[in-house]
């Protein structure tokens, strides 16, 4: 994992409430244990047609949609089923953060252990945000992580929520088990002294 950095972005709309996990990535394609190829697979049945051709009026198929790395989605993101391929699938297409008025809790946490950043907002700035894409297909919004903000393309900015364990790892780019092996030199002191008074306690 790389650490979690500031970046400015244009915005994906995807005004759809209640995404599933098997919309984000179907059943089908969770054989592999493997992240490569699943940015391809991502929203699968909504992006290509019965011959696996790309539907041009699908928002993910428009060339400008390639270089955005933020999700602009509908309120209950991420619902139905726990499967991690989800966040992979988002992460290998190249999107860094998702913007809701909610996410399911499974895959919001799902996402946090993936470098992905799940970007809870008011309705309000929401609606504001849809209809701001909706009149300039360019703008761009800021993420900033360590201060938790959001910055607005109008230059407003609206500060979100995330779990500090999370943040923390996120920006340090390790995941749990990086974090365990940062704590190696407490845990080897730890293991010292418990040796030490074990050995008081039971000399030989």
């Amino acid at each position: 994992m790389t650490k979690f950095t500031p970046f400015e972005s244009r915005l994906v709309a995807l005004p759809v409430d209640n995404i599933d996990t098997d919309q984000i990535i179907p059943a089908r394609f969770l054989k592999t244990i493997s992240k490569e190829g699943l940015g391809d697979q991502l929203f699968y049945d909504w992006r290509y047609d019965a011959e696996g051709n790309p539907k041009p009026d699908f928002v993910l198929n428009q060339p400008e949609a390639k270089t955005a790395q933020v999700l602009l989605a509908g309120d209950n993101f991420g619902c139905g089923s726990s499967r991690e391929h989800a966040p992979w699938a988002l992460t290998q297409y190249g999107f860094r953060a998702i913007i809701s008025t909610s996410f399911a809790d499974i895959f919001r946490q799902n996402a946090l252990k993936n470098s992905l950043l799940p970007i809870i907002v008011p309705r309000d700035v929401h609606a504001r945000l849809f209809e701001i894409v909706g009149k300039d297909p360019q703008a761009r919004v800021r993420v900033d992580l360590a201060s938790q903000t959001l910055t607005l393309p109008d230059g407003s900015a609206v500060e979100f929520p995330v779990d500090a364990f999370a943040k923390h790892c996120l920006l340090e780019g390790i995941d749990e088990l990086g974090y365990i092996l940062q704590q190696e030199a407490a845990i080897a002191a730890y293991e010292s002294r418990r040796v030490s008074k074990l050995d008081t306690r039971f000399p030989s």
